[in-house]
């Protein structure tokens, strides 16, 4: 008797799960202040909901960049009448830098609140992000800290000390735009922090948790929304909800063919809530199931989009039965989620796939096909794609192998004409 099998095609509704508002929670503010505490970055005493000004965001900037010692030791100035004896080195050091910018030519104004966007326009500056090269603008700069994975979470409005230093924890992992390293590690490097430390919290381990790799790469995940005709487009009754991940900083992403088959049109909804339509579609395989998409990197309501997170992707070839692994899908076209599991078996043969599929625990549903299967490292392995309709958590991803090899310079064909809806 053969084994059926269900491919986790795309549930017609698309409900997008709330984004949280501004604001830790205390419980997370809490920790990320003892984590700060006893890597000697802040003090953990002290009212986590009291506003967070804008010296102490400057003071705990230059901290983060591992430049403490090298700050007290400038004589620069940057002309500032306002800033206070305690505050004066950071400020100075970090506007030398290019990374803050006073309220006017002569204020600083430490004293007042900091915003989300200014906070993230400080971290973004420091990690090589430019808003003059146009990387991001000011106004926008919370949200693209959340598009590129620096937040994990939505941030809006005035900051509160909780805030700032739940930003600024999430903020040692990440690496720096020119790819030298981790915060963390530039500031162990810099001997500003000890390796011990860092090694006790967990900080220089390679290896991610669910919530670890949810909070770095969700936003590297995209809801994927498909139209068969232009009347349904302009009605906004989807014939498709299923999921899509980058795998370039450029738009390049990765779904799974029957996700877009017979599709006219298609967008991208990411963890921000901003819409990008899908340009084209530069490779694709029907028999293994993949397809690379081109995403615009412009939003449906004209926003410019300079880059997105990404996952980066590995050959399948050393992965093996019992690795942990991960899902961020759109299960059941709700919004974006994770799941954890176990590789089960490696090279599962189906007859729906060319390719041996990798079967696995981690969860997913309708909706989730096209989205990424990750190993412990945060690394993309394959595309989530189907499961055994009568089996208990034998869930089917198509390896990523493919994509490695794919000639992804072309310029791709419209999704139409790929999809075979033309």
């Amino acid at each position: 008797m053969k084994r059926r099998f269900l491919a986790v095609c795309c549930a017609l509704a698309l409900v997008l799960g709330a984004v949280p508002a501004a604001g830790a929670l205390e419980g997370e503010a809490r920790r990320a202040a003892d984590i700060l505490a006893t890597l000697g970055l802040a003090d953990d005493a002290g009212d986590l909901t009291a506003p967070a000004t804008r010296g102490q965001a400057a003071e705990l900037l230059v901290k983060l960049a591992g430049a403490e010692q090298e700050a007290a030791a400038s004589r620069w100035t940057a002309g500032f009448l306002d800033v206070t004896a305690q505050a004066a080195a950071a400020v100075n050091y970090a506007a030398r830098q290019g990374w803050i910018t006073g309220v006017t030519a002569t204020a600083f104004q430490p004293g007042r609140t900091v915003t989300a966007n200014a906070w993230s326009a400080f971290l973004l500056r420091m990690l090589g992000y430019s808003d003059k090269d146009g990387d991001f603008t000011v106004a926008d700069a919370a949200r693209f800290a959340q598009r590129i994975g620096l937040f994990p979470t939505a941030w809006d409005g005035a900051m509160t000390l909780g805030d700032l230093y739940e930003t600024a924890a999430a903020a040692l992992t990440f690496s720096y735009r020119d790819g030298s390293g981790t915060v963390i590690g530039r500031m162990v490097e810099q001997g500003a922090v000890t390796r011990s430390a860092a090694n006790a919290l967990g900080l220089l381990t390679p290896t991610l948790t669910a919530r670890q790799a949810a909070d770095r790469y969700a936003s590297a995940v995209f809801c994927l929304q498909v139209y068969e005709s232009q009347e349904a487009l302009r009605e906004n009754t989807p014939s498709a909800a299923a999921s899509g991940f980058f795998i370039r900083e450029d738009g390049l992403a990765v779904t799974n063919y029957h996700s877009i088959e017979g599709g006219e049109t298609a967008f991208a909804i990411l963890s921000t809530g901003e819409v990008c339509a899908v340009e084209s579609v530069v490779y694709y395989d029907s028999g293994i199931d993949i397809a690379v998409l081109r995403i615009a990197r412009t939003t449906r309501d004209g926003t410019a989009v300079s880059a997105f997170n990404h996952l980066d992707m590995v050959s399948t070839a050393d992965v093996r039965p019992g690795d942990t692994v991960y899902t961020i899908g759109n299960p059941l076209g709700m919004g974006l989620a994770v799941s954890t599991g176990v590789i089960s078996a490696t090279d599962r043969e189906v007859e729906r796939y060319a390719l041996p599929c990798i079967m696995n625990t981690a969860d997913i549903s309708k909706g989730s096909s096209g989205g990424a299967l990750l190993n412990e490292y945060g690394q993309a392995i394959a595309v989530t794609s189907g499961a055994y309709l009568y089996g208990n958590n034998m869930y089917l991803a198509v390896p990523i192998d493919p994509v490695l090899t794919a000639d992804l310079t072309v310029p791709g064909q419209p999704l139409a004409k790929a999809s075979g809806a033309a």
